[in-house]
């Protein structure tokens, strides 16, 4: 055979492959709808009468193999396959993906061509086959059933005749074409919102309008505004909402009041966040005659206020959560109820929804009662107040077993400070039953996760002056005790009865055993061990292995490796427990001014209090799977604030050396997060000029080709800020060489 015939063979034969899997492609989208081949032929642009005669040929062909079925005379639809899976795409920084099926095991993946115009995160039908080489599966998406997002945030450049933005997403792999009567009088280089309107099936981008203009590029508020863009959370209230909020009646009417139970001569405070501006909980402390003690855990009634069907109630829904960046705080509530209505300021009565505790001298629960309540809060404490209390009667009583001096005023930062004597007994007394109350959590196998927290000291225009870490200390565990009391008798109290009630849980799965044995693999890079032989004795050597690492180098690294080998907290009306907290009921009844799930746990709770009937199963667990996602995306926020403040931080520093810590090693190149701040960024391998490094990922390792000088995950070393990068919010290092080196 010529070379040309043989050339012209190939192309018919592929030239008929493709028009099969076009044929295919067409019926797949009809959803079961079957058509006919003037149908397809007509899909296809073919109106050549050979080509036509072609369809039926391959009509027939296909249903000969089994791959389409006749439903009607000349009518067919797509047969259904044992290939064809159900799943979602996770889009790689290199425009491949991975798709994600919950009955297989391993995840299917697909290369960039076999897309087909399938985006991160997006609901997909995939068709498996085998590669030639390796015999390997791999997946083509064939239908997109569901859009995860539709609106992106990215940089508008404009052309003449057009206008295309650059998405700042690394899992976009594709910029979005914007014709130019729709760039919503953008100019060019703005960061913008923009939409995708649609994907044409022979196009490479997306379509798409300018939804809304951020601002310019490194602008403060534009890179805060476009965080909040990027995970779709909204950063100002709808003037109807708005509106709405400010006609509710805020006021503590006597109506009311005998509705509840009237605990306002009760002693009760708060303890928050210094900074904080809303306090949605209050604990009281009374000792009662029998020598036992009478302790609430007083919530905001945000229920009372927050009514089913109403646009303020659905824009909650909608938010699911508070959320806070490093420069401020975007509510789930306007400020008219989250800093004034159902904040628990000093000296004003509120209304209330309380879990109140009989409790003994070792922690025990001798009696609970759940309900709505008047309370008046008699003093306002910052963490560090409260720690300071703590810290100074204990050192001044530091012989004694039982208390002998409770102060009226101790010295804070040189300042006098005047304390109700009853107050600060009732916060050493309460911190010491915190103290027995995590000791047996720990001992029922809860973990301790107290990961440095890492906060910047702001000036005025927002910009870090400062970096400093937040530690949680007695005053914090005081709090987080009673909360967690608080939150699994509430679960308890509804989960225990008989006959099963609907209700939102907040439940911890146990964590994967791939997982564990990957930070296992790491952390005896640094010496440490675990024993996983069981549930209990995985969690001990956990908490160990967190108590080994706290103030080493490579705390900050181990704890987040530790974090991420954990199953996420989710919401659900399934039960399976809280494997972190060794809780085997848990839920949110703490925090309604911030989270949804809370309010309807209170809602739930206020309804079976009353004898009321089990709620809609199906309704309240999509409710929860709308939270959890909604968290997610709030987490997601939260974490590039921080990477975009640290970024901004390091952008001014480029002139000082920081010692670091290895914390991770790829084969583009070495990651090091500062020791003094927590700010990482990567030392590119290509630009490492003393050497050819390769990447041995058996040693997590990075070593030089001549010198066989190895950059190690865990070795300190030093490094210079090279670029900063405010938009992508990327830190570039350039490698010194290891701190015995310097």
């Amino acid at each position: 055979m010529s070379r040309r015939n043989k050339r012209r063979n190939n192309s018919d034969n592929s030239n008929n492959t493709n028009l099969t899997q076009s044929i295919l492609t067409i019926l797949r989208k009809q959803n079961s709808n079957p058509i006919n081949y003037k149908q397809i032929a007509s899909s296809l642009g073919v109106r050549d009468t050979s080509t036509r005669n072609l369809i039926i040929k391959k009509l027939k062909k296909l249903q000969l193999e089994e791959k389409i079925e006749e439903i009607d005379r000349g009518k067919y639809i797509i047969k259904a396959s044992k290939n064809y899976y159900i799943g979602k795409a996770d889009v790689t920084s290199r425009g491949q993906a991975y798709i994600l099926v919950d009955d297989l095991e391993e995840d299917i993946f697909v290369n960039s061509k076999n897309l087909n115009h399938a985006l991160h995160g997006d609901t997909v039908e995939v068709y498996v086959f085998k590669r030639r080489k390796g015999g390997k599966q791999e997946g083509e998406v064939t239908k997109i059933i569901e859009r995860k997002k539709s609106e992106f945030v990215g940089v508008i450049q404009i052309q003449e005749r057009f206008a295309f933005v650059e998405c700042q997403d690394t899992k976009m792999y594709t910029d979005i074409f914007i014709p130019k009567e729709k760039i919503n009088n953008a100019n060019d280089g703005d960061k913008v919102l923009v939409e995708i309107e649609n994907w044409p099936e022979k196009k490479d981008s997306p379509f798409g309008n300018v939804v809304k203009v951020l601002g310019k590029p490194g602008d403060h508020n534009t890179e805060i505004h476009a965080i909040l863009a990027q995970f779709g959370l909204p950063y100002e209230f709808p003037q109807e909402v708005e509106d709405y909020a400010n006609t509710i009646d805020t006021s503590i009417n006597e109506a009311e009041i005998k509705k509840r139970r009237d605990m306002r001569g009760d002693l009760t405070f708060t303890i928050d966040p210094k900074d904080a501006k809303d306090f949605d909980d209050a604990l009281s402390f009374k000792v009662l005659e029998d020598g036992n003690y009478e302790i609430g855990i007083h919530i905001a009634d945000v229920s009372h206020y927050l009514v089913p069907g109403t646009i303020l109630d659905d824009e909650a829904y909608e938010r699911a959560t508070s959320v806070y960046l490093v420069d401020r705080v975007v509510p789930m509530l306007p400020e008219v109820l989250s800093n004034n209505a159902c904040s628990l300021r000093p000296n004003e009565e509120k209304f209330t929804f309380s879990a109140v505790f009989k409790i003994n001298n070792k922690a025990e629960v001798l009696d609970k009662w759940f309900g709505r309540t008047v309370t008046y809060s008699d003093a306002r404490f910052a963490y560090e107040e409260a720690q300071h209390v703590i810290e100074s009667v204990i050192q001044s009583n530091s012989e004694e077993s039982q208390l002998v001096t409770i102060p009226s005023e101790i010295s804070i930062t040189g300042k006098a400070y005047k304390i109700d004597p009853a107050i600060t007994q009732a916060i050493l007394k309460l911190d010491e039953l915190a103290k027995i109350l995590r000791k047996k959590r720990m001992k029922q196998g809860a973990i301790s996760f107290d990961k440095v927290e890492v906060k910047f000291i702001l000036d005025k225009e927002n910009n870090p002056e400062g970096v400093y870490f937040k530690e949680s200390k007695d005053a914090n565990k005081l709090i987080e005790e009673f909360m967690l009391l608080a939150n699994r008798s509430v679960a308890e109290f509804i989960g225990k009865q008989s006959p099963k009630k609907t209700f939102v849980y907040r439940v911890h799965d146990e964590p994967n055993d791939e997982k564990i044995a990957a930070l296992e693999n790491i952390i005896k890079r640094f010496g440490y061990k675990l024993d996983t032989r069981d549930k209990k004795t995985t969690a001990n050597s956990l908490n160990r292995l967190l108590k080994d690492v706290k103030g080493k180098k490579e705390q900050n690294l181990v704890d987040t490796l530790t974090i991420r080998s954990m199953s996420k907290a989710v919401y659900t009306t399934h039960n399976i427990g809280h494997y972190g907290l060794a809780f085997d009921y848990y839920t949110h009844f703490t925090s309604p001014i911030r989270r949804y799930p809370d309010v309807m746990v209170h809602r739930l709770l206020q309804h079976y209090l009353e004898k009321g009937k089990t709620s809609d199963e199906k309704e309240y667990e999509n409710k929860c799977a709308h939270s959890s996602e909604m968290e997610g995306l709030s987490s997601q926020a939260e974490r590039a604030s921080i990477k975009y403040m640290q970024v901004k931080y390091m952008a001014d520093r480029k002139d000082q050396n920081f010692l670091g810590v290895i914390s991770g090693v790829t084969d583009w190149g070495i990651y090091v997060e500062i020791i003094s701040n927590k700010c990482e960024g990567m030392v590119r391998l290509q630009d490492m000029r003393d050497d050819h490094y390769t990447f041995h990922k058996e040693e997590f390792a990075a070593v030089g080709n001549k010198t066989k000088n190895a950059y190690q995950l865990g070795d300190e070393v030093y490094v210079r800020v090279k670029n900063a990068d405010l938009v992508r919010k990327v830190l570039d290092f350039e490698m010194l060489g290891h701190k015995e080196e310097n």
